[in-house]
């Protein structure tokens, strides 16, 4: 089936729920009126839809190969990538200066979201050049942004994240690719880079590595990495390509998904030394990689949305589909199983974790916007401070979700599911990539917990709960079946989160060990709570449309439904989660090592 990119709702919670006329008015967003943007998504919709999705499947069945050092990626592919490019979507939220539109980054989000529900294969590529985009906006020289920048922003080059080595997965302490300086401000790079994202293709002229390598005098530990520039292609003076550098693909990854995405070993240094330029000062290289995490992490998370909400599609469209068993009150024949309550349970379960997921995501975007744009400082401050907690929530809860919704939807499908013609399967066999890279679960967690919580004794996440709680009494204040049990169960979920960050912030010196055992199911919590919130804000908006006659009844009817099937199903379970947290450490670390 084809791919419809679900703009009513996007719209919705831009405008309702993240928005998007605050941050019209914030300086440097001016350009992104309700109209331009609205144009921008029906524009964006289209493109992706009859362009990148039709190569969804066939990238699945005749992924990108390796051969003698090349990479040929599935057929289209490099066709579809040009276009992307030259229809300027590389560059929708990233500055004028360098050939971008220059919109904010809620107006990218949404973008983003509808390229990976197209085709997650193929958005990678514009996924990691967008990290090396924002990685030399913050910490390249002005010789560098001269000669990479409006490259990477109009998809004439590409640009790639090397971290992983052989014997350094997340521990990057234990990096050992070399950085030799050679006295004229390059160095000469050796090593093996491993799990790169198109890090050799055929659709772009030139690859720009960035690299993360020790000099040989840096100290040991993350302390003593830096950040190169290795170019796949020197650049000349005038900016046109020179030489081939001496980085190389040896071989590249088979994989359980995303197929058609080459995930590449590189070797660099293996014919002399590959040439390299240092980002910022030598031995801050972990410090401005994460530039680059970052955005990933935002960007993955919002790729478990995508994928997500494609699977909810498909599952919507075979269950309208497929006629299978009577009715349970008594139908003359077999009817489509979209009748059955069970298959009705599974479809809305996969609508509202979606819709929440994206929601949240969006508020995140808003906030980022609001940290990068607004005139007082203060408010600048709070929004990077609940932008920065957020991203690990959205990143992790987002992926694992995409993971609960993709195996729904196989079961959706029964054994059709199981066969992989129907395409349900590769939904799912992709998503669970998400979880892993740009850092697992456990990773995001402990970030949210040390990072995020315990440094500011859950001051960011207490001061999101009390937003929480002001939706609670609005809810509380009108008079509505739908809108008071959501109420009660987001009062439930609230109260569990904060119990949650109290145990954190209290116990993180004292037991260590026994807070970060809970680490992903607070992970989860949060994600529950804080997306049950915006499923709440938006069923609060939905009865007030409702009632003042403002557009279209039956999508405000079905949002109400879908926040309260929200509350009832998802936001229910956050009092037990709360209980494995705060009372359930101990048995996590009982058993031995010798007993497993």
């Amino acid at each position: 089936m084809s791919y419809v990119a679900p703009l009513k709702d996007m719209l919705f919670v831009m405008n309702e729920l993240a928005g998007l006329s605050a941050v019209n008015a914030l300086p440097g967003c001016e350009d992104a009126t309700p109209e331009t943007v609205e144009a921008v998504l029906e524009e964006n919709a289209k493109f992706t839809s009859e362009v990148i999705a039709p190569l969804n499947w066939a990238g699945d069945q005749a992924p990108s190969y390796w051969k003698e050092g090349s990479v040929f990626t599935t057929k289209g592919f490099k066709e579809a990538f040009k276009m992307y490019g030259e229809a300027g979507w590389q560059g929708v939220q990233h500055p004028t200066d360098f050939g971008g539109q220059g919109l904010p980054k809620l107006v990218a989000t949404p973008c983003i979201e509808m390229l990976n529900s197209a085709n997650l294969s193929f958005a990678l590529c514009p996924l990691l050049t967008d990290g090396a985009i924002e990685a030399l906006l913050t910490a390249g020289s002005d010789a560098q942004k001269a000669i990479y920048l409006e490259n990477l922003i109009t998809g004439k080059w590409t640009g790639t994240m090397n971290l992983t080595e052989p014997q350094a997965g997340s521990d990057l302490a234990m990096v050992r690719t070399r950085a030799v300086p050679q006295g004229d401000g390059t160095y000469k790079v050796f090593g093996t880079k491993i799990f790169i994202t198109y890090g050799e293709h055929d659709m772009a002229e030139n690859i720009v590595h960035l690299v993360l390598a020790r000099t040989p005098d840096a100290p040991e530990g993350v302390k003593g990495i830096s950040l190169f520039i290795v170019p796949k292609f020197m650049v000349n003076a005038d900016g046109t390509l020179g030489a081939r550098n001496d980085a190389h693909c040896v071989s590249i990854e088979h994989k359980l998904g995303i197929k058609a995405s080459p995930t590449a070993v590189l070797q660099f240094g293996d014919n002399g030394g590959a040439i390299g330029t240092l980002v910022g000062e030598e031995n801050r290289g972990l410090e401005y990689m994460f530039i680059m995490m970052n955005a990933a992490r935002f960007a993955v998370g919002m790729q478990g949305v995508a994928v997500a909400e494609r699977a909810y599609q498909k599952a919507v469209s075979y269950a309208k589909d497929r006629v299978q068993s009577r009715d349970l009150a008594g139908s003359a024949g077999p009817v489509t199983i979209i009748h059955h309550p069970d298959v009705r349970r599974m479809l809305m379960s996969m609508r509202a974790q979606t819709e929440g997921a994206r929601a949240l995501a969006y508020v995140a975007a808003a906030a980022s916007d609001a940290a990068h744009h607004h005139a007082d400082e203060a408010t600048r401050k709070a929004n990077q401070a609940c932008y920065e907690y957020l991203v690990p929530i959205v990143k992790g809860w987002s992926t694992e979700m995409s993971l609960d919704v993709t195996s729904t939807g196989v079961q959706v499908h029964g054994g059709m599911g199981f066969i992989e013609e129907t395409g349900a399967a590769q939904h799912y066999r992709d998503a669970k990539i998400l979880t892993i890279y740009e850092g697992t679960t456990a990773i995001q967690a402990n970030d949210l917990v040390g990072r995020k919580t315990a440094r500011d004794g859950g001051a960011t996440a207490k001061a999101l709960i009390a937003q929480v709680r002001k939706t609670e009494a609005e809810l509380a204040a009108v008079q509505s079946a739908d809108l008071a049990a959501i109420q009660r169960q987001l009062a439930a979920g609230s109260q569990a989160l904060e119990d949650v960050v109290t145990y954190v912030a209290a116990n993180f010196k004292a037991d260590i060990k026994g807070v970060f055992s809970g680490s992903v199911p607070y992970l989860k919590l949060a994600g529950i709570v804080l997306g049950g919130w915006q499923m709440a804000r938006a069923a609060l908006i939905a009865q007030q449309k409702l009632q003042a006659g403002d557009g279209d009844a039956k999508f405000y009817q079905a949002k109400i439904a879908t926040a309260r099937f929200f509350a009832d199903h998802i936001l229910s379970a956050a009092s037990g989660i709360r209980t494995s947290i705060v009372e359930g450490s101990a048995g996590v670390m009982a058993i031995p090592e010798d007993q497993f």
